[in-house]
């Protein structure tokens, strides 16, 4: 009996060892997270999306509000030759001008100054190069120049095209055909030669300096 009860005493004693020393004190503890919940990822998403574009339109010293009509810009010459200082100074708008009907409604007229302020003779892009004039109409749309009827609105003392010598200026204008409703609080833009686009606040009614001479030129 003595010896039967050592033997249990025994048995015992093992199954006691072998609980304490089981369980999950041999595995590896698991390595806490370095980011807390909702950082950013290194793309500065949470999604992992990557940074919003910039967006909007490409240079332009106006920013996306323009100019006002009579204020001048500096800008690249055609190629990036030469500096052009351009000053949108007058905008009429009619319905018939130079013995022409606008096919939209209204022509409208804006008359510039364009001075060369550097050393060598520059000239505005031509619209075959992406350069040159746009009317955006309020809802964003863009017109081209001499679209409709106006490519035959002819004015002599705005009918200058040569390239603009040193230290000199020409007259220069650009017509529109446009609905009224694309008239009314436009944004005239340039694109210059270097492909910088320069923008002018359009009023909606007949304004600056040369609206009498403008208007005497315009009749047929």
């Amino acid at each position: 009996m003595r010896g039967r009860a050592t033997a249990a005493t025994a048995i015992l004693l093992l199954a006691a060892l072998t609980a304490c020393g089981g369980g999950d004190d041999d595995k590896p503890a698991e390595k806490p997270s370095t980011s807390p919940a909702g950082e950013p990822t290194s793309s500065g998403d949470p999604a992992g999306g990557g940074e919003p574009s910039s967006g909007g339109p490409s240079g332009g010293t106006e920013g996306g509000e323009g100019l006002a009509l009579g204020k001048s810009a500096q800008t690249a010459g055609d190629g990036g030759t030469g500096v052009l200082e351009i000053t949108p100074d007058t905008v009429v708008f009619v319905k018939e001008g130079s013995g022409e009907t606008a096919e939209n409604g209204l022509f409208a007229v804006v008359t510039m100054k364009d001075r060369a302020t550097a050393d060598v003779a520059a000239d505005e892009p031509a619209p075959i190069s992406g350069g040159g004039w746009t009317w955006m109409a309020p809802d964003g749309e863009i017109i081209g120049e001499g679209g409709g009827s106006a490519f035959n609105v002819v004015m002599d003392k705005y009918n200058n095209a040569d390239p603009v010598q040193p230290g000199a200026y020409q007259w220069r204008a650009k017509v529109f055909d446009l609905t009224p409703e694309q008239a009314k609080g436009g944004t005239l833009i340039y694109i210059d030669g270097e492909n910088e686009a320069h923008r002018w606040r359009m009023p909606s009614t007949d304004s600056g300096p040369n609206v009498a001479e403008v208007k005497k030129q315009l009749a047929p």
